[in-house]
């Protein structure tokens, strides 16, 4: 049976988890510290696993140039980053985006944001661990468990293979506990963030080239009707396909001691973090290059793990790209975590099938099981489709990025409704000393929304380059995301919109209840 859930109080005292506020109870382990949230955000963006994995697409695209996109997606993504940290300062909850919406906009928005970034995080899970593939086989021989990687499906039937056993390995972590998750995360985030810092010297040790190589086309786009613009906003994919998934600091709210203080300054310092390290090591690795000639840096065989490995001294390659896996496993850690506790939110609010079972928690190991075990099914069976049809994959995962921008946009649009409405920022926000924007917000505010349309069109625009042929996988953003978005508005529209409201086996249903829960 589900309830209405309503205001409670604004509690700002201090070490408030702001959830009593929103109706429902504790029932996550909150042990949570500073690193451990910061190391949730930066370990979904992850430094080592986007930039390693996409530098060939941007480079063989547009040429060294691309990289004046990983300044322009970072000032963007920053002003979306800087509207979630107020949102984290007043609701530090699970499925952050989902909760977010809703409460700014409607339940149907609500719904929608959380509908599509649940799918698209499934959908990146499958795709974070392929990962694999670029980085075991260089190491040994042996993880190439089938064939020997010459044959037709041997390079993606044996991703398919590693990529299970990480999912596997992912689902049983996150089953376990919230702890062990977190143990396991920022070990490897450390490791990756140390990494990360000594490719960026070792590469800057051995530049061969002035920074003047980024200040010419050097021949790209030429014969494009638009010119470079044309490749370059192509070649820019390759950063807005790495910066995000900062909101996921807060999303594991419920499980942060001192949420409303910790979860903000997690997201700000995880794209920071990424930001400034993942982009020395593009430009020095670009500086470094023996050859930029050398057909293997644009190719998805060769790379950036192509340029490391060249430049790298004895075993140190070999070394940095144990780094690399390291930096795969915790992002898919962190982005099935992710799923998870949207799963939950969004199933304690009964807005998805068999809610109760899913919005369980174990009382032994204080964390969503089902939702881990069905999350890691789903993906392990998405990424059997790119055995066969690697196209069709790779417009899923293009299309999953750009239903994350669409759930991003779903919260900054109401949030600036209510600015304009004079309804946002909350005075107890600057009252009890939490973080917000003051007078910045509103112009802040109006430039993530601007951004995050440009994007989302930059993205979805129907390029045979981008998304292959034929013509609905060209225009798969709009073919694939009005599937998935219609399927999804077809349950909500027949049962969900009848059912929604918070189970009342997770509704903190009086104030006193909801205050004994805070920490």
């Amino acid at each position: 049976m589900a309830t209405r859930h309503g205001a409670v109080g604004d509690g700002d005292e201090p070490g408030d988890s702001g959830l009593g506020e929103l109706g429902y109870k504790q029932e996550l382990d909150r042990s949570l510290g500073k690193f451990a949230s910061f190391a949730a955000g930066v370990s979904y963006i992850s430094i080592l696993t986007g930039t390693f994995q996409l530098f060939y697409f941007g480079f063989g695209t547009a040429g060294p140039a691309y990289l004046w996109s990983w300044p322009m997606v970072f000032v963007g993504q920053m002003a979306v980053a800087l509207c979630f940290m107020e949102l984290a300062a007043k609701y530090p909850v699970a499925g952050s985006v989902y909760n977010w919406a809703k409460l700014l906009g409607s339940r149907i928005v609500g719904w929608s944001s959380g509908w599509l970034m649940l799918t698209a995080s499934i959908v990146t899970l499958s795709a974070v661990v392929l990962a694999l593939q670029l980085n075991l086989p260089r190491l040994w021989s042996g993880f190439q468990i089938v064939g020997d990687g010459s044959g037709e499906y041997d390079f993606a039937t044996n991703a398919v293979i590693l990529g299970t056993i990480m999912i596997a390995f992912t689902t049983a972590v996150n089953a376990f506990g919230v702890k062990l998750m977190a143990l396991i995360n920022s070990t490897g985030v450390f490791v990756e963030l140390i990494a990360a810092v000594l490719i960026a010297v070792i590469l800057a040790a051995n530049i061969t080239r002035g920074p003047e190589v980024f200040f010419s086309t050097h021949g790209y786009g030429a014969g494009e009707a638009g010119g470079y613009l044309t490749v370059f906003l192509v070649a820019s994919l390759a950063s807005g396909y790495v910066m995000y998934g900062f909101d996921t600091a807060s999303s594991l709210g419920e499980e942060t001691v001192d949420p409303r203080r910790t979860a903000p300054k997690a997201i700000l310092r995880a794209i920071l973090a990424s930001f400034v390290i993942g982009g020395a090591i593009l430009v020095f690795a670009v500086m470094a290059a023996p050859d930029l000639d050398d057909p293997l840096i644009g190719s998805s065989e060769g790379g950036l793990q192509y340029i490391v490995e060249q430049v790298m001294w004895g075993p140190l390659g070999k070394i940095f790209l144990v780094c690399i896996v390291v930096a795969v496993t915790v992002c898919s850690l962190a982005v099935h975590a992710a799923a998870i506790r949207l799963t939950f939110a969004m199933a304690r609010d009964n807005a998805l099938p068999f809610g109760e079972r899913l919005a369980h928690v174990n009382p032994k190991h204080q964390t969503p099981v089902v939702p881990a075990i069905v999350i890691g099914l789903l993906a392990a069976f998405i990424l059997v489709i790119n055995i066969g049809q690697p196209q069709i994959f790779t417009v899923l995962t293009s299309i999953a990025i750009i239903m994350i921008y669409l759930a991003y946009l779903m919260v900054t649009g109401p949030l600036l409704k209510k600015r304009l409405q004079g309804q946002w920022p909350p005075k107890e926000l600057a009252e009890s000393g939490y973080f917000t924007m003051g007078r910045w917000g509103l112009p802040v505010n109006i430039f993530a929304v601007l951004w995050g349309v440009g994007m989302a069109l930059n993205l979805a625009w129907p390029r045979p380059e981008v998304y292959g042929t034929p013509w609905y996988n060209t225009w798969g953003a709009f073919v694939y995301i009005g599937i998935i978005l219609g399927l999804g508005l077809l349950w909500y529209a027949v049962k969900g919109r009848n059912h929604i409201g918070c189970l009342a086996s997770h509704a903190a249903t009086t104030k006193d209840e909801a205050e004994s829960e805070l920490p």
